[in-house]
């Protein structure tokens, strides 16, 4: 480090407080900013048509002279996915691990990204030299290959980042975890631990691979059908057990979804993802082979299988439908909300005749560290001060618990949200206000066009549907040219509410027949007016609330 002093810390989540996902950090130190991970969110059941949820860069935009640097942890969506909308507001160079770094460039070409990126491969005995701090790196047990925890050395220690991880001994190869660089961060002095709370809840340690990957091979070995397995395109360890398990049973592997394809793609170019070429086919290729040699692996755009699933069970997905015989292996953990759509898939595809296993039967298994790992995590960082990140509030705050049991005093843990400031000044760690931050919803090609007016008015249709009251008048005679016509969408049907719709037609002509005898025609007033009866009418007759759009137009 060039200073010798380090005179003001900052630690500002952006995201991945309070929620599962979208996780972005900002660390400042004196007047360098450095980001660490840049990711996006599945849409929650309110927020109607959303195809992703990214962080608020505002103040990011605002400080983007002062950053430094964008630090990625893994390649995981939740820690990649909004970097091509990040990279178009900051210019700074990318560091990632190999792998990592690998995916978010195919993810920037897959979103045409079109601006010259600067990325910088990592490994855990690179140093990097900043103006006012050195950051390295040490490798971590998740999901997927080459993760990292990152460590910003300051004058007072370093601010740790865990990254997403696990403890597990059987872990080997780009999975295992470095725990004597972890220990001897903790021996140096670690001023601020970071850690990820996604399983915070579930006591002992979270179960090992290896306890997995026997279940998934006997799972696969013992199916006498297809085996279609659905899964986060980017959980490589689970996608290398698929592609083992395949080739012991004599059977052929086929990768359909964008996302699964450009993660395995990427992964076997940089030998993670290791198999035997004649193994995987083509999704075209399927129908040349009996049931029982085939295996699917399926996962939906931007590494959701949601869809994908719901898509198999109703019969409407292009490639591959359930059918009877077949074995569905789910090797995912939904996200908070998103159970309902897990366990409706579940109920169609068994249905329709498939035998459907998921995490309770022992083929998947959490990315994330239990309570044991997170205590163990903490043993090995000796933190004096500790926030817990990554996961919902009741998340943070049992890790919170968790820490003052294992001695750290309560003053020096903070439980912060989005935007929040944990600040570090004159010896003191304190939370000293709040930047903008929030959601960004992605909709199409549409970057944060739709906001709270517009998901409340999609709320409202998906309710009691819609009334649209068409009239034409005649400027000249003042009187009505054509209509009223009332068309209903979502809210009755029309052929059995045709009373309804007379009284409604009825009350619209009264509304504009008595306006526009008036010198003075005010079309807000009589739209609203039509709203107004309307709604009382409706609601009266029905106990339901459509939304009435008048439309006026003259001839």
């Amino acid at each position: 480090m060039s200073k010798d002093k380090n005179e003001k810390v900052k630690i500002i989540p952006l995201g991945g407080v309070g929620e599962i996902g979208k996780n972005m950090y900002v660390i400042e130190v004196d007047e360098d900013l450095f980001i660490i991970d840049s990711g996006l969110m599945f849409p929650e059941d309110e927020m109607f048509g959303i195809d992703i949820v990214i962080p608020d860069f505002q103040y990011i935009e605002a400080n983007k002279e002062r950053v430094k640097a964008i630090f990625l942890t893994h390649g995981h969506d939740d820690s990649i996915g909004s970097l091509p909308y990040l990279l178009e507001k900051v210019k700074v160079p990318v560091y990632g691990s190999k792998l990592t770094v690998a995916l978010a460039k195919a993810l920037l070409k897959e979103y045409g990204f079109k601006e010259r990126v600067k990325f910088y491969t990592v490994h855990e005995k690179s140093n990097m030299k900043f103006d006012s701090v050195n950051v390295t790196f040490f490798n971590t047990t998740h999901s997927i290959p080459d993760s990292l925890g990152i460590a910003i050395h300051t004058s007072e220690g370093a601010i740790v980042h865990t990254g997403e991880f696990k403890f597990d001994q059987a872990s080997k190869g780009g999975y295992a975890s470095n725990i004597g660089k972890m220990a001897k961060l903790g021996d140096k002095g670690v001023f601020a631990l970071l850690s990820d709370s996604t399983e915070a809840e579930k006591p002992g340690h979270t179960t090992s691979e290896a306890v997995i990957e026997k279940h998934v091979s006997n799972s696969i070995n013992q199916a006498n059908g297809r085996v279609i397995v659905t899964c986060y395109a980017s959980n490589l360890i689970r996608i290398q057990q698929i592609f083992e398990a395949a080739a012991a049973s004599g059977r052929k592997v086929a990768v359909i979804g964008e996302a699964a394809e450009r993660v395995v793609n990427v992964a076997s170019r940089l030998e993670h993802l290791t198999y035997d070429e004649d193994t995987r086919i083509k999704p075209n290729e399927i129908d040349q082979y009996r049931n029982d040699e085939i295996v699917i692996i399926l996962s939906g755009t931007h590494d959701e299988p949601f869809k994908v699933m719901e898509s198999m069970a109703n019969q409407t997905h292009p490639i591959v439908n359930i059918q009877e015989g077949d074995t569905v292996l789910i090797t995912f953990t939904p996200s908070p909300g998103m159970e309902v759509y897990l366990y409706r898939s579940v109920n169609e595809m068994t249905k329709a005749g498939a035998n459907v296993l998921t995490s309770s039967k022992n083929v998947h298994v959490s990315g994330h560290g239990s309570q044991e790992d997170l205590k163990m995590m903490i043993n090995l960082m000796k933190p004096k001060y500790f926030i817990p990140i990554q996961g919902e509030y009741r998340h943070l705050i049992t890790h919170g618990r968790l820490a003052e049991e294992m001695g750290i005093p309560r003053a020096n843990i903070f439980i912060a949200d989005k935007g929040d400031i944990v600040e570090y000044q004159s010896g003191k760690m304190k939370m000293s206000g709040r930047v903008q931050t929030g959601n960004v919803l992605i909709d199409g090609k549409g970057v944060g066009d739709v906001g709270n007016i517009v998901l409340r008015d999609r709320r409202l249709l998906s309710q009691d549907g819609v009334l649209l009251v068409v009239v034409t008048l005649n400027r000249k005679t003042k009187t009505i040219a054509a209509g009223p016509e009332v068309i209903s969408r979502g809210f009755v049907y029309v052929r059995e509410s045709e009373k309804l719709m007379e009284e409604s037609v009825t009350a619209v002509r009264n509304i504009v027949e008595k306006n526009v005898e008036n010198r003075t025609f005010d079309w807000s007033g009589i739209k609203q007016e039509i709203r107004d009866s309307l709604n009382h009418l409706l609601y009266t007759r029905t106990k339901r609330r459509p939304m009435i759009l008048p439309i006026i137009m003259e001839v």
